[in-house]
């Protein structure tokens, strides 16, 4: 009998025991804090995602389960130099190990190179998608060639205006000294 799996209430466990593998080509609107990061309100991207379940034997212990996320997309940022939608290629590839309890999560995800978590019979898969690839947005994402010109001057024809309106306090100094002085 196969058993279906919900990726919104995973039981980690039986995904795991089982060697399941869940897929999905989702709409961005889906993910909310994606979209939130994106340029275009309205994105068309779509979010693709497999994970795969597995048991694993560590030495001299007892079988823990794991899960390998594959997950991409293509987010349109604003890029940082134009200001315009620069289509930026997002991807997720790990191996996530789930334990008991946080406590041992939290101890044993200092020194592991896999990523800990809590395992749990209603874990929320998408929203594990969803992190892993709001970390992968580049910090300053911009475009190879920007499609228009980038504006390089700092000028600003009011800063610039102001200035010349005001008279320099030197020439202000420079006309005392030429005075005659008074014999009052």
């Amino acid at each position: 009998m196969k058993k279906d799996f919900d990726a919104g209430r995973l039981d980690v466990p039986g995904f795991a025991q089982a060697g399941a593998t869940l897929s999905a080509a989702e709409p961005l609107s889906a993910y909310r804090r994606l979209l939130d990061e994106s340029a275009v309100a309205d994105a068309a991207a779509e979010v693709r995602w497999t994970a795969a379940g597995e048991m694993r034997t560590a030495t001299g212990g007892p079988a823990v389960p794991w899960i390998h996320l594959d997950a991409t997309v293509t987010l349109p940022l604003v890029c940082q130099r134009c200001l315009q939608p620069v289509d930026t290629p997002l991807q997720a590839d790990r191996w996530f190990r789930f334990v008991a309890d946080e406590e041992t999560a939290a101890l044993e995800d200092e020194e592991a190179e896999e990523d800990v978590l809590v395992s749990s019979h209603d874990f929320d898969l998408r929203e594990l998608v969803e992190d892993e690839l709001l970390m992968d947005i580049p910090f300053a994402p911009v475009h190879e060639v920007c499609p228009a010109p980038v504006p390089m001057s700092a000028a600003d024809p009011d800063f610039d205006a102001a200035g010349q309106e005001r008279p320099n306090p030197f020439a202000a100094l420079e006309a005392l000294k030429k005075k005659p002085a008074d014999g009052g």
